[in-house]
C-alpha cells in the first residue's frame, strides 16, 4: 500500500511539473512528456496492468486539466496503450538492469512513438495537416526529446543500484 501511495504522490508531482515547468523546456513547439517516462518506469517496475492503470489515471487527469476542448479521453487512451506496451519490457528478474540500461531508453522511444501516433492521429483529426507530416513534425521530435529526458532517471538508477 505504501508503494501505491508513493506512486500516486510522484504522479501528482509530475503532473504539477508537466503543467507548470516543462513548458520552459520547449524547443520550438516540442515538449518532452515526463508523464510518459513515469508510465514506462511504473510498467517496467510493476508490470503491464500497473502500467496501464497508471497510464489511464494520469491520462485522465491530463484530459480533465486540459479543459473542455471536446477531446476528453485522448490522453487517457494514448497513455493507457503506452502503459500496456511498456509492460512488455517488464521482467521481474531484471527490473533494475532494464531501468538502468539502454532498454529503458528503447522502451521510452518505442512507447513514445506509439503514444504520439495515437494522440496526434486523433487530436489533429479535421485539420489540414497530413498524417505523415504530423508524425515527422510532432511525433518523432517529441519521441526523441522524451527519450533524451529519460536518460536522467536511467543514469540515476544505474548509478544508485548498479554500481
Amino acid at each position: 500500500m505504501q508503494r501505491v501511495i508513493g506512486y500516486i504522490l510522484v504522479s501528482l508531482l509530475l503532473l504539477l511539473l508537466s503543467t507548470t515547468l516543462v513548458k520552459f523546456l520547449a524547443i520550438s513547439e516540442i515538449v518532452p512528456d515526463i508523464l510518459l517516462v513515469w508510465i514506462v518506469y511504473v510498467a517496467i517496475r510493476e508490470g503491464q496492468i500497473a502500467g496501464m492503470t497508471a497510464g489511464f489515471l494520469v491520462g485522465l487527469v491530463v484530459d480533465l486539466l486540459s479543459g473542455p476542448d471536446g477531446m476528453t479521453g485522448v490522453s487517457a487512451l494514448a497513455k493507457t496503450v503506452a502503459g500496456f506496451l511498456a509492460g512488455y519490457f517488464y521482467n521481474e528478474n531484471k527490473t533494475l538492469q532494464t531501468l538502468g540500461g539502454y532498454q529503458f531508453i528503447v522502451a521510452i522511444g518505442v512507447v513514445s512513438l506509439v503514444h504520439n501516433v495515437i494522440y496526434f492521429l486523433i487530436f489533429l483529426q479535421g485539420t489540414d495537416m497530413s498524417w505523415w507530416r504530423m508524425i515527422l513534425v510532432y511525433g518523432v521530435p517529441t519521441m526523441l526529446y522524451t527519450a533524451a529526458i529519460g536518460l536522467l532517471p536511467m543514469f540515476a538508477i544505474a548509478r544508485k543500484y548498479l554500481s
